[in-house]
Order: structure tokens, then C-alpha cells, then sequence
């Protein structure tokens, strides 16, 4: 890659989350004239911007050290202390209660972002690891925080806006932004070319419904965000308990996955397709008790190949739930 050395473009990165800085804290000042839709305008399109200036950073081989430093403190201001304050004057009106749920949020983003930075330079991590967030990131915490609010100005007053479902929420939302709860990560996710026009057409009709239904398309898409959490969950844990699916394509995983499914339940692999997978899925060993198991079923094998023969050997196959070829 051809290093850029123009010094307009490699500002261009920093302008972006710049700008992200000023539709975050512009968010703030539409609340206190009571446009709460405009303030929630504002940090949807902070978080735009903000998933825009990294990758035009790496694009553009414009990446640094004060790029890094910028972004990690126009997140906390967009997505910490802004959606903090715009719930406050929204609902708390003056209330100490609230002044603390607000201080709480604002205050476990900043954790997140901190916590996230030194991420960046842990080399021990496992391979998977990059599909991943830890926690909740700052700008869908930002946005999911806003969801009674986005409640009360498409449907009305409702329980989603009572004072302490609100400050329950806002803390909720906290919790998640330091929990260790793994989220998926965007950035890794790789569409095969052939899903290539169906995601186009999703995006168009995205567009349209954010156009039509604004509110109601963001609040359909966060509450998706927050139903994904448990797949992420166990998505996360497959992984780490599979380490021969670490660095292999998606279509590999999910044969694997498949072998794994076959092997418990003792059947044979659906189709060609998946048997190579599902063979080196059912010869590696997980642990030391499936190494001492694999090494007793094959010494068992070899010592009774004399008396038993062919049958004894297929037999042998068709306990670990597989065809042999």
C-alpha cells in the first residue's frame, strides 16, 4: 500500500471525529431547547461518523496516536456524557436521583473506553477474540440508552417513561457498557459474494424505513442489537471451546458445527461437503481426556485388528458416529 504523505487527506480521518465531537454535544443543547428528537438525531449521527473515521484512517494509512486519542475522548462526550445529560433534562427535571443515574452512566462509558483502549495492546488474546467486544461499545450503549425516550415520542407517555424505569434503565445500560459480556463486532463480518445483492436491497429498504419511520426503525434496531447479545454469548463460548474453528472460513465452522451435532448425537455427516470438516472436527482432541480417549480407541483398534478383522475396524467408525471413506 502506497503511504498517503498529503497532509489534507490525512487530516481528513481527525475532521470526522471532530465532527462527531459537535453532533454529540449538539445533542445537549437541542435538549435543553426541548427538540428531543433532533437530540437523538444528533448522536445517531455521531455514531456514524464514528464508525466512518477508523476505517478511513486504515484506508487511507492516516492512522496515530493523537487519531486514537481523539476518538476515544469524542466517544466518551457523544455517547457518555451527552446521552447522559439529554435524559437528565428529559426526565429527571432538577432530581438528585437522576443527577446520579446520570453520573453512573457517564461514568462506566468512560471505564468502557478506558478499558477498551488497553485491549488494543494485549497480544495474549486468542484469535477470536477480534469478532468480539467486551461489553456493551459506547455508541450502541449511547443509542440503547435513549430507548425511552425514542418510546415516549413515537408512542406517548407510558410506563417506558416513568421516572424510575428510566433511571433503571440508564443504569442497566451502565452495567452493560463494563460488563464482560461479549458482543459481536461488525468489523470482522465478511458477506460472500453471492449476499452481496441481498444486503444492498436490505440497505435500501433500511433507508426507506429510517426515512418513513424514523424512530420506529431505530427502536426496532436496537432492541435487535439487544436480542443478539445471547447468541453472542454462544458464540463466544463455542469458540473458545473449539480452537480448530479459530482460523478456518465461515462455511468450515458451520461444518464443524454440523460434525460436532452428528458426533453427539452418533449419526453420520449429512453430505460430502461437510465430511472433510467433520473428519478433522472428529480427530482433533479438545482436552487431555479426549487425547487418552482417542489414544486407548486406537492402540484398542491395532491390538484386536488380528483377531477381529474388517467388521471389528468398521465397527470401531461407526462408534464415533462417522462413515469411514
Amino acid at each position: 500500500m502506497v503511504r498517503v504523505t498529503t497532509p489534507g487527506i490525512r487530516l481528513l480521518p481527525n475532521a470526522i471525529t471532530v465532527l462527531a465531537l459537535c453532533a454529540g454535544l449538539s445533542a445537549v443543547q437541542f435538549a435543553l431547547t426541548g427538540n428531543y428528537a433532533m437530540a437523538i438525531g444528533s448522536i445517531g449521527i455521531a455514531a456514524v461518523l464514528d464508525s466512518l473515521d477508523g476505517r478511513i484512517a486504515r484506508l487511507l494509512d492516516a492512522t496515530s496516536k493523537m487519531g486514537a486519542e481523539l476518538d476515544s475522548l469524542s466517544d466518551g462526550i457523544s455517547f457518555g456524557v451527552a446521552p447522559a445529560l439529554v435524559l437528565y433534562v428529559w426526565q429527571s427535571h432538577g432530581d438528585r436521583i437522576g443527577w446520579v443515574a446520570s453520573l453512573i452512566f457517564a461514568v462506566c462509558m468512560i471505564l468502557r473506553l478506558a478499558r477498551f483502549n488497553t485491549l488494543l495492546d494485549d497480544t495474549d488474546q486468542p484469535p477470536y477474540a477480534a469478532e468480539f467486544f467486551v461489553g456493551v461499545p459506547a455508541p450502541a450503549g449511547g443509542l440503547v440508552a435513549m430507548l425511552p425516550l425514542i418510546a415516549t415520542l413515537q408512542w406517548g407517555e407510558g410506563w417506558w417513561s416513568e421516572q424510575y424505569v428510566v433511571l433503571v434503565w440508564t443504569i442497566a445500560v451502565a452495567v452493560l457498557l463494563i460488563s464482560r459480556i461479549p458482543t459481536l463486532s461488525l468489523k470482522t463480518v465478511k458477506a460472500p459474494a453471492k449476499a452481496i445483492a441481498p444486503i444492498l436491497v436490505g440497505v435500501g429498504l433500511l433507508a426507506a424505513a429510517i426515512i418513513v419511520f424514523p424512530l420506529v426503525a431505530l427502536a426496532v434496531a436496537l432492541v435487535l442489537y439487544l436480542l443478539h447479545i445471547p447468541y453472542s454469548v454462544y458464540r463466544h463460548r463455542w469458540l473458545a471451546a473449539h480452537p480448530e474453528a479459530w482460523e478456518v472460513p465461515p462455511r468450515e465452522r458451520r461444518a464443524i458445527r454440523r460434525a460436532r451435532s452428528h458426533r453427539r448425537l452418533r449419526l453420520r455427516p449429512a453430505s460430502g461437503r461437510v465430511a472433510g470438516a467433520a473428519m478433522r472436527a472428529v480427530r482433533l482432541p479438545r482436552t487431555n481426556s479426549d487425547v487418552v480417549r482417542t489414544r486407548n480407541l486406537r492402540d484398542r483398534d491395532h491390538g484386536s485388528s488380528a483377531t477381529s478383522g474388517p467388521g471389528q475396524r468398521r465397527r470401531s467408525w461407526r462408534r464415533i458416529g462417522i462413515r469411514r471413506r
